[in-house]
């Protein structure tokens, strides 16, 4: 059988790899923790870390309970303070009381992970407010030998997250000033991404600019119902974007792939706070369904206490977070089910309900139609939809019909699809699902389609 031509830019292996995460965590977890702040001044004595009971192999629990993928660690925050001993600074972890001088928390949950087969990820914040040398060019230097120490010493990372916090008031090593730097080069980040390919050839790097995954443009929990995971690349730098719409929606004619991530916090805020609550489950299962259900990944904050422990109230947010997805998601009623189309050019329409997301059906038009027969009137919950991306997104308008009585219903309509589009549908029942394809920039590519019960 031929393999299809590709339409436009195709995600790479690290990106492929990525794609299939679809949930995972961020820990943010520094001074700010038992400073009460969201972001720190820079002049936190490192005495003031102090978990007393930190286990790493609990946060990692905590997130296998939600059913996530990895875990990211914010290895320093805007504050500077470094959650491993490194000699770029004497602001870190081996300063404080943590482990009687000798902890190293990046270590810790790098075992973890790996112990538990969970993927491993990094952030380090390019903006240090407890720097001297912070706005000059030797803090640069700095800033990139604290990522090739990362890069080198932790094992295998499935991400490197990068923003552009740049400037403003710091302690700056007694300075207390406020200093500005220009985020489009002052840190020197495609500099610092050829290291990372260098060390880490499978990591995603995230930032706004990529390049290999982007931001969704906000921290609410969601992305763009129109969500193109290619870009014009040109006018994005970390921190600072040309476009919002472009970046949240992508660009139909891009030339890059470059999907979405979005970034939430469980709580209010990215550090624990005694005062805060967390999301609820029914609250993240929304979340999950306005961004891996239109295409994205999930990056879930989940922000240890003072303890160095996930509390119980959160990993119970968790738990019933995943519940609510495996109840979703537990019934395909068109799985092994034959699949009619109105034109095929490559491929066989069955393999859309064969289960594996590596089968594929090309369509032989740009606008095509297809069939699956349920037999008995069925209640259905929900569809989710794939392209088979790694022959480039194609899709930009589609409908999904319910047949009932011997009259099709349209239940839902969407603009993308790309890795995968899951829809929620109300009340839904029929006896047969039709997906129409109404536009596409070239015949379509599906690799599933799954009909979920309700």
């Amino acid at each position: 059988m031929r393999k299809p031509v590709i339409h436009g830019p195709v995600p790479s292996t690290r990106q492929l790899a990525w794609h299939r995460r679809e949930v995972y965590g961020f820990v943010h977890f520094t001074t700010n923790t038992f400073t009460d702040r969201e972001w720190g001044y820079g002049d936190e004595a490192e005495a003031g870390f102090a978990p007393s009971s930190l286990d790493c192999r609990q946060w990692v629990a905590a997130a296998r309970s939600g059913g996530m993928s990895g875990l990211i660690l914010t290895a320093k925050h805007h504050d500077g303070f470094c959650l491993w001993p490194t000699h770029t600074t004497r602001h870190h972890v081996g300063a404080s009381p943590f482990r009687e001088g000798r902890g190293d928390v990046v270590r810790e949950l790098a075992d973890a992970c790996a112990e538990e087969r969970t993927g491993f990820g990094l952030y380090c914040s390019p903006w240090d407010r407890n720097h001297p040398a912070y706005g000059t060019p030797d803090y640069v230097n700095v800033y990139h030998e604290q990522w090739r120490e990362l890069l080198t010493g932790y094992g295998p990372l499935f991400e490197c997250w990068f923003d552009g916090a740049n400037g403003g008031d710091g302690f700056y090593g007694g300075a207390r000033e406020k200093r500005s730097i220009d985020p489009g080069t002052y840190y020197r980040f495609e500099e610092l991404w050829a290291t990372c390919r260098r060390h880490q050839e499978g990591a995603a790097l995230f930032s706004d600019a990529g390049p290999d995954v982007r931001w969704c443009g906000n921290e609410r929990g969601m992305t763009s119902a129109t969500c193109w995971s290619k870009v014009r690349p040109s006018g994005f730098v970390p921190g600072k974007v040309e476009s919002m719409q472009r970046l949240v929606e992508g660009d139909a004619d891009g030339t890059v792939w470059r999907p979405v991530e979005v970034d939430v916090s469980i709580r209010p805020g990215w550090f624990w706070h005694q005062t805060e609550r967390p999301k609820t489950g029914d609250e993240l299962f929304d979340i999950w369904l306005s961004s891996v259900g239109r295409g994205a990944c999930l990056n879930v904050n989940i922000p240890p206490d003072r303890r160095g422990l996930i509390p119980a109230s959160d990993v119970l947010a968790l738990t019933r977070f995943r519940q609510r997805v495996e109840a979703f998601t537990a019934i395909d009623l068109a799985h092994g089910l034959p699949v009619q189309a109105t034109t095929t050019a490559s491929g066989h329409a069955n393999r859309l309900t064969d289960g594996s997301p590596d089968t594929w059906w090309e369509a032989g038009e740009c606008m095509a139609e297809l069939t699956i027969p349920l037999g008995l009137c069925q209640s259905i919950g929900g569809v989710r939809i794939e392209e088979a991306i790694r022959y480039g997104q194609r899709v930009s308008e589609f409908a999904v019909d319910i047949s009932h009585w011997g009259a099709w219903y349209e239940v839902a309509r969407g603009t993308t699809i790309g890795a995968q589009r899951i829809l929620r549908l109300a009340s839904a029942e029929g006896e047969a699902l039709r997906i129409r394809i109404l536009r596409a920039q070239a015949p379509a590519i599906l690799a599933r389609v799954l009909v979920y019960a309700s």
